[in-house]
């Protein structure tokens, strides 16, 4: 369990000056050991069971998983019963061995609720059970509590900050000082010295290893945020390729409007001022539209971005585009059913630039393998279906370089027009991809005279 330090700012001295810079570190560094060993140290706080979804567990049944989960608490309680053997057998047989072995084995017990208070606990503990040990040889740590107490500082190490187990290290050499001076042990017969070494190597162990899960989250996290800020950039880079494309479409499509509706009057011999006036005001509307479109859109393109010289390319283009493929060494061929008739411009375009992705996806994760390209002319709009085989030789195909969001862009060309999209991997081993883009039916021309 981790909690949150609050750092305030110390006050300055009586006279008004502002503390030294040793000062307040000492003064945060009293208020960290405050908070963190003697702030609710006997607060009710359970330890939670062990995550089941490992490499080893996760092959378990539901049965032996939902046991598993409670190892850490097994493995605490058979510490304990190693405390209580060696504190029963190591003192004079009667009732004090069996107290002292329980005196041992209460701190131990206790870090499953209540860690920080099993580490004041295990203090008390070692002194009474020293007292009925009689045992005054020179030690302060009677042999089951120095197990004991071992146990209890890496237990409650492991449930905590690095920084408790700092503090837990320092007050048990205080501990240990404490009571060679006060009993007049001698350098010789007393075990501070192994304990504080042990106890420095476990609970070195036990802070690396806590250190090593924090930053191994934190990786996770971040490796998280950045996939997440690639697929965002991703999206926003596709977006934008599809506004510069519509952009074009529909800049023609006004500039063609703008010249119909200058060029309409002189198609007409004497027309009457009121058609001359609306076909004015037509161009002006398409001029001005097609003003602010450039204002608007223009946005979006590169310094560098220069508009394309030839259209934008249309499914009659597909043809050029299998060609290049197959000449790259993919084998590809091409199904059209249905009447072939002209779509919308967008259409097409979008149409085109998802074969196009398809097919370069192919080439990228398996090449050698074959491909087939379905276009369906249907009542309600237009199909397709891009499917490959497997790769000949799966473990010679190299990682992409690409960003591995192609499928990003498909699904925001079909979303635009607003069709529907599925892609998955085949049985056998391939890959294929659905689209259907609706076209709304075509407006009968309204024939008027002239």
């Amino acid at each position: 369990m981790t909690e949150t330090t609050h750092t305030q700012t110390t006050p300055p001295g009586a006279a008004g000056r502002p503390r030294s810079p040793e000062f307040r570190l000492a003064v945060d560094a009293l208020r960290g050991l405050r908070q963190d060993l003697f702030h609710d140290a006997f607060a009710y706080r359970p330890l939670p069971r062990m995550a089941v979804d490992g490499r080893l567990t996760r092959h378990l049944s539901d049965r032996m998983r939902a046991r598993a989960a409670w190892t850490p608490h097994a493995v605490v309680v058979a510490g304990g019963l190693v405390a209580l053997l060696v504190g029963t057998v190591n003192t004079d047989i009667g009732g004090p061995s069996l107290l002292c072995g329980l005196l041992a084995l209460a701190p131990v017990l206790l870090t499953l609720v209540r860690p920080v208070g099993a580490f004041w606990l295990s203090f008390a503990a070692t002194t009474v059970a020293s007292v009925l040990s009689g045992d005054w040889g020179g030690r302060p740590w009677p042999p089951g509590g120095f197990v004991s107490h071992l146990l209890v500082l890496t237990i409650v190490a492991s449930r905590t900050r690095p920084r408790t187990a700092g503090w837990m290290w320092l007050l048990t050499a205080l501990y240990g000082f404490w009571a060679e001076t006060l009993f007049g042990y001698g350098n010789d017969n007393t075990d501070t010295g192994p304990m504080l070494v042990l106890s420095a190597l476990a609970l070195l162990v036990v802070t690396v290893r806590h250190v090593r899960r924090e930053a191994e989250q934190e990786v996770t996290a971040q490796q998280s945020v950045t996939e997440h800020e690639r697929s965002r950039r991703t999206l926003l880079e596709e977006r934008t390729t599809i506004a510069r494309e519509l952009h074009d479409v529909v800049a023609h499509h006004m500039s063609v409007v703008a010249i119909q509706a200058e060029a309409a009057p002189y198609r007409v011999e004497n027309p009457p001022p009121e058609l001359e006036k609306a076909f004015a005001t037509i161009r002006e509307n398409a001029v001005a539209a097609l003003t602010e479109l450039r204002r608007v859109l223009g946005v979006v393109r590169a310094e560098d971005y220069e508009a394309p010289d030839a259209p934008q390319p249309t499914l009659a283009d597909l043809d050029g585009l299998l060609a290049n493929v197959r000449e790259a060494g993919l084998e590809v061929e091409k199904v059209v059913t249905g009447a072939v008739r002209e779509l919308p411009q967008g259409v097409e375009l979008s149409a085109y630039r998802i074969v196009q992705e398809a097919l370069s996806n192919t080439l990228r994760h398996a090449p050698g393998a074959g491909a087939r390209v379905e276009i369906g002319y249907v009542l309600g709009g237009l199909g397709l279906r891009i499917v490959n085989g497997p790769a000949p030789a799966p473990n010679l195909v190299k990682p992409s370089p690409g960003a591995g969001h192609g499928i990003t862009g498909m699904r925001e060309r079909v979303s635009m027009l607003n069709g529907e999209m599925t892609a998955a991997a085949t049985d056998d081993g391939g890959y294929e991809v659905a689209v259907f883009l609706p076209v709304p039916a075509a407006v009968p021309a309204i024939e008027g005279g002239a």
